[in-house]
């Protein structure tokens, strides 16, 4: 456990604590169900960050993948990663993962999400003429702002983890950036201009933002 002696964390875009470490504390909840609320804390300690978080969803994967196939499908995932990456590393963030046709990216704020998520359409609109027309690349983007867990920049949870693929992947259209409540909070601090919807997930009501 950390204690007041203990040396802070480490800055934003270095390796953290592992998938190893966080796996020994949760077993440790399971043995010792009595200290769970302690380690919680623990976890909360060495994990937790106020990150912005963006997903990015290809859109047409289903009827890319009926159409051409899972080959040509997993080529153009590659494609869509090669062309993200550097729009994200620009924007001073990183790629944590890649699951099916989405990739998870990490970065301090929502000011740099947004950017690296406009630059990343851009990135599109410029390669997609070079294309034939059923293998042009398309992204939908869900961003969210808040505490997450980071595990060694290699998986992420949390609410606003769930909230940014939830819009990502199931209300963003193509060449759409939408932004969480949380994280449109954050982005008209950096002035960004965003516009308000509402929508229903699994009877809940969700508002979210349009970016401008």
């Amino acid at each position: 456990m950390k204690t007041a002696d203990s040396p802070p964390p480490e800055t934003f875009g270095l390796r953290r604590n592992t998938r190893a470490r966080l796996d020994e504390i949760l077993k440790e909840m399971i043995e010792r169900p009595e200290d769970q609320d302690e380690l919680g804390e623990v976890i909360n300690q060495e994990f937790a960050e106020a990150r912005a978080v963006m997903v990015l969803d290809m859109s047409g994967f289903s009827k890319t993948t009926q159409r051409r196939g899972i080959v040509c499908f997993l080529l153009m995932i590659h494609q869509l990663k090669l062309l993200a990456m550097p729009a994200v590393q620009k924007a001073g963030g990183i790629v944590v993962k890649a699951e099916a046709d989405n990739l998870y990216c990490l970065f301090e704020d929502v000011d740099h999400a947004v950017k690296a998520a406009q630059a990343i359409m851009e990135r599109l609109e410029t390669v997609n003429p070079l294309l034939p027309e059923d293998r042009r690349l398309h992204a939908a983007i869900g961003i969210g702002f808040g505490r997450i867990l980071n595990v060694d920049e290699e998986d992420l949870f949390g609410d606003e983890v769930n909230l940014a693929s939830k819009l990502g992947e199931d209300l963003a259209q193509a060449r759409q950036i939408l932004l969480t409540s949380a994280a449109n909070e954050r982005a008209a601090t950096h002035g960004i201009g965003t516009k308000e919807a509402q929508a229903s997930i699994s009877g809940l009501s969700l508002s979210y933002f349009e970016v401008a």
